[in-house]
């Protein structure tokens, strides 16, 4: 509710606001010229986004004759539930974003005589990935589209509202050095991430945690496919960060083995590909196996010349000869960790949310229909690209139309002291409930649990949390049969 006798804070306006530093926010900002005042907002530092930590590599059509395969690929991956126009969308426009990228100036790995180097990685017909840097597409990339950026950026700023009224985003909440402002837009982009830090164990940076999607809920504004969460079948997680240690299915693609204490290759009993299965297959295949053997399941690089491994995964090199493991000889501790969110906020083609004129979503935060129910490796960089551009083209042919709403800045409590533990106890619910292996009986669990402490006093954050942690809950529950990364196991009677 308005409150007439407080004191307006004067708001700043920017023709775009983009809520997010990663490859779907960046390169919506370098498609938008400086005669646009635009404004790229991220949450704590321009490199803490999943975007840096991504290891693989990116997607692309091989050449036009391999477009029709990779469609269906992508189709295959997502089990019937993608948006077929928008996965030929993808691979249609998927060379030209990447000659888009080299004509800029990126340097993508070539070979001695100058030839793109293409690898594969699980459920592709072909090697169609380009990297960077070897294991280090995501920071390389990151690093450059941070320098082409030609609009300025605030840091350390969480979004804590949308500005909506009659049906058009006119801007966005945000807290900055420990104040609320308010910034009109005429247009927002949404391309805050995923929802990596609503489970205990994740491969996410530590910013990503699912809010924005939350304030869209609170808005009416929907999400589709939320019970689709993929996990990553190898993650190192017994370091002690936030952030569990991801090691790149390029890795399996090129030759790593997934072995048990035994050196037993378990993966053939599952399914004949082994470990190029898909990533839900190979996750639940180690997640069975350790169950039901009690054995350690470890990735095995043994089969890479030393010198090769330490060119091609630099940093999967010193991370973990920094933790102890002398990689490729010695053998490391695996196990799945959620890595990507699926589903999320819904677009149209060209990035737009329907039914709120001026706001967009890009990149994981958004819900293309590209994945479908299980996203095909390395198709995540490349979807940030291409609607990302999509997106930017929209803004840039959509007419004008300047908002003339009044906003008053929100006296809801950002956080309490108490709800540092209730984000550990939903992080633990989330991963103990709503992970890889799923029963109606633990996801009715989660759901009590979680609306138990909606219930309670907490902060906005915590609350945005929690309704993004819902919407997967209740997602999972509504969809009763198994389906690629969501996998119900109805004879739990724990």
């Amino acid at each position: 509710m308005k409150n007439p006798h407080r004191k307006r804070t004067l708001p700043l306006r920017y023709d775009v606001v983009i809520i997010g530093s990663g490859v779907a926010g960046l390169y919506t900002a370098i498609a938008l010229p400086k005669t646009l005042k635009v404004l790229v907002i991220n949450k704590s530092y321009p490199w803490e986004c999943n975007t840096y930590y991504a290891q693989g590599g990116v997607t692309t059509a091989y050449d036009d004759a391999d477009i029709e395969l990779h469609v269906q690929d992508t189709l295959d991956a997502g089990a019937g539930m993608c948006n077929v126009q928008a996965v030929r969308t993808m691979s249609e426009d998927s060379q030209g974003v990447i000659h888009d990228l080299i004509d800029r100036g990126f340097g993508f790995d070539k070979d001695e005589e100058g030839n793109l180097l293409y690898t594969k990685e699980a459920a592709h017909s072909r090697s169609r990935i380009l990297h960077a840097g070897g294991d280090a597409t995501g920071r390389h990339l990151h690093f450059f589209l941070l320098n082409q950026n030609p609009h300025p950026m605030l840091s350390d700023a969480t979004v804590v509202d949308l500005l909506i009224e009659n049906d058009q985003c006119c801007g966005v909440e945000i807290i900055n050095e420990g104040k609320r402002r308010l910034i009109y837009a005429d247009n927002v982009v949404i391309a805050s991430g995923g929802v990596g830090s609503l489970y205990e164990y994740h491969t996410n940076a530590s910013t990503i945690s699912g809010d924005l999607h939350g304030i869209c809920i609170e808005k009416g504004i929907e999400l589709e496919s939320m019970e689709m969460m993929q996990f990553h079948p190898t993650v190192f997680v017994a370091n002690n960060w936030v952030r569990k240690q991801l090691l790149s299915e390029a890795l399996r693609g090129e030759g790593a083995h997934v072995v048990d204490e035994n050196g037993y290759r378990f993966l053939f009993e599952y399914d004949p590909r082994g470990e190029l299965a898909p990533r839900d297959i190979v996750s639940r295949a180690i997640y069975d196996y350790k169950q039901r053997s009690g054995k350690q399941v470890y990735l095995s690089c043994e089969d890479f010349e030393s010198e090769y491994f330490k060119e091609r995964f630099p940093n999967i090199y010193k991370s973990l000869n920094d933790m102890g493991f002398h990689l490729p000889k010695e053998r490391v501790p695996i196990s799945p960790a959620f890595h990507y969110a699926v589903g999320g906020i819904k677009t149209n083609i060209d990035g737009s949310i329907p039914g709120i004129k001026g706001l967009y979503a890009a990149g994981e935060a958004a819900s293309t229909g590209v994945h479908g129910a299980n996203r095909l490796a390395s198709n995540s960089l490349l979807e940030g690209l291409v609607f990302a551009k999509k997106a930017a083209e929209s803004i840039l042919t959509q007419p004008i139309k300047s908002c003339d709403g009044h906003f008053e800045l929100s006296e809801e409590v950002l956080e309490l002291p108490e709800d540092k533990e209730k984000k550990d106890a939903l992080r633990h619910i989330m991963w103990d409930n709503v992970s890889i292996v799923r029963t109606p009986e633990g996801l009715n669990r989660a759901k009590e649990a979680v609306e138990s402490m909606l219930g309670e006093k907490i902060g906005r954050l915590l609350r945005l949390r929690l309704l993004s942690a819902l919407a997967i809950i209740e997602g999972a529950l509504n969809r009763t049969e198994s389906i690629g990364v969501h996998f119900m196991d109805k004879g739990d009677k724990k």
